[in-house]
């Protein structure tokens, strides 16, 4: 008689992650009441104040001191003025109840679709960078530099990683290098099982790089300087202890990866995705004969050269004129069409391969609006203002330590749900920053408390950056956990006992 064979139990998908994630929000907002703080932002039109009522009502106000003064926002009124805080500020002390707006059954399925609606730029940039890396793939560059590049990296594969994840988290501290790294993952993926890598070793060296770079922020805008400057302190002066914090944070997941990586070179068995190892080659790989000699035509040297060229604006422009993914996005379609041009590809061939590589990242794309969905049912529901003023009257009176241990961990919650950095530092720093003076420590170390905290969460929240960023290598979260969990209590262990001296050095 047959026997019945056991079905393997699987873990759920991202989709499914981020629906179950968005299905928990949702029955928060039944539990937690909403309630909103009164805001106040700069007008550039009129050059005023608009101050926003819990309620919704709004009014204006002088753009002053004064008038800052007035609502106990301890910033520089030239900070709104110059447009370094863009978005509208919490008012200490101004919180108040409003009524709950029962939609959850409504509100559940239309933030899915206005969340795809709201991320169609960063959308449209992983379609198009799926478009140009499948015109990439199609004329056979990538296989023919992968021939060239074998001979190079054997015995320099640990440079690979020092290499690349210290750019990255160099571009994480200095300025907030984050979703645009997912336009390296389909060029290094190849790179990475050509040394003798796995897929996950590919995603420690990218993801932990631009995690730990942006939660040990230094002289990001979109965190360290925003934060700062809405709680009123200078940034400059906390740079010492956030440098070395940085330094040994970027050392400590380098050493992590490289000995996970170094283990599976020498044995692939010990690789957490083997399971997925010989599928994984021979999807990037193409099963390509890295022993024959390299035949690169002009066609494929120049769509490299012109692909790279790409990666090199992008970061340019991101870092020295401020794009977002509008403007790399149409970085990267001029280099569609210039690749389109010099492929030596007919153009049935450039049209099919575009849209063959845009269909790969279809998934991730949609990825992203779901995950932005989470933060939308927060929003409607009002509920971020309830939960920030909940924890707000929980930390008042405590003991220096304690208190910046507990804030530590209050942002790890408040990262969880909201996952935008400089959302939330408008929103807390005026409500978190005067605690300090209650309980006689320096306002720094708030600023630190907020990124390691939403830099932490930020590695495991399926409301981040991480969803997407396991989709472009096929790892499913459990194995990403598993992975990463020993990592996790590294780095908090460090945080904690930087928040520490903290204390003694501000």
């Amino acid at each position: 008689m047959a026997t019945k064979k056991k079905k393997k139990h699987q873990f759920p998908t991202a989709y499914t992650v981020i629906i179950i994630v968005l299905l928990l929000v949702q029955l928060l907002t039944f539990v937690i009441p909403a309630g909103n703080y009164a805001m106040i932002a700069y007008d550039t039109s009129n050059k005023d104040f608009v101050v926003t009522r819990p309620s919704g009502k709004k009014y204006k106000e002088p753009a002053t001191q004064a008038t800052l003064k007035k609502y106990k926002v301890n910033i520089a009124v030239k900070k709104f003025k110059d447009g370094t805080i863009y978005k509208p500020v919490a008012i200490p002390n101004s919180y108040e109840r409003i009524p709950n707006l029962w939609q959850a059954i409504n509100q559940f399925f239309t933030s899915q679709v206005q969340g795809i609606a709201q991320s169609v730029d960063i959308i449209a940039f992983v379609l198009i960078l799926g478009g140009c890396i499948g015109v990439v793939h199609a004329n056979g560059a990538i296989n023919s530099g992968m021939q060239a590049l074998s001979k190079k990296i054997k015995g320099k594969q640990v440079l690979l990683i020092i290499l690349v994840m210290g750019l990255i988290s160099l571009g994480g501290t200095t300025f907030g290098l984050a979703e645009e790294t997912m336009a390296m993952y389909p060029i290094l993926i190849p790179v990475f099982l050509l040394a003798g890598y796995d897929t996950m070793t590919v995603l420690g060296t990218i993801f932990l790089g631009t995690s730990i770079g942006t939660m040990i922020s230094t002289i990001n805008p979109f965190s360290t300087i925003i934060a700062s400057n809405t709680a009123g302190v200078n940034f400059a002066r906390a740079l010492p202890l956030r440098i070395t914090m940085w330094v040994i944070c970027t050392v400590v997941g380098m050493i992590y990866v490289i000995r996970y990586a170094e283990k599976v070179r020498k044995d692939p068995t010990k690789s957490v995705v083997y399971d997925q190892y010989e599928e994984d080659r021979e999807k990037y790989l193409n099963d390509a004969d890295f022993n024959k000699p390299a035949n690169f035509t002009w066609q494929q040297k120049l769509s490299l050269i012109i692909f790279g060229i790409a990666f090199i604006v992008m970061i340019w422009g991101v870092q020295q004129k401020g794009w977002y993914f509008t403007e790399i996005s149409v970085v990267f379609l001029t280099a569609g069409y210039l690749m389109a041009i010099f492929s030596g590809l007919s153009e049935h061939k450039v049209v099919q391969a575009f849209v063959d590589g845009a269909s790969d990242l279809l998934g991730v794309a949609l990825t992203i609006g779901l995950a932005r969905a989470v933060s939308i049912v927060m929003d409607d529901s009002h509920t971020s203002d309830t939960i920030m003023h909940f924890f707000s009257q929980q930390i008042s009176g405590m003991s220096p330590l304690i208190f910046i241990w507990f804030l530590f961990i209050v942002y790890i919650i408040l990262g969880f749900f909201i996952q935008s950095s400089s959302g939330l530092a408008v929103l807390s720093m005026p409500i978190m920053a005067p605690l300090a003076n209650v309980v006689g420590i320096d306002r720094a170390s708030v600023i630190d408390a907020y990124n390691w905290g939403l830099g932490f969460i930020s590695l495991v929240a399926p409301t981040g950056l991480i969803l997407m960023s396991l989709m472009m290598v096929n790892i499913d979260f459990n194995k990403w956990f598993k992975w990463c969990w020993k990592l996790l209590v590294i780095e908090f262990v460090l945080c904690l006992v930087a928040l520490g001296v903290g204390l003694l050095v501000y």
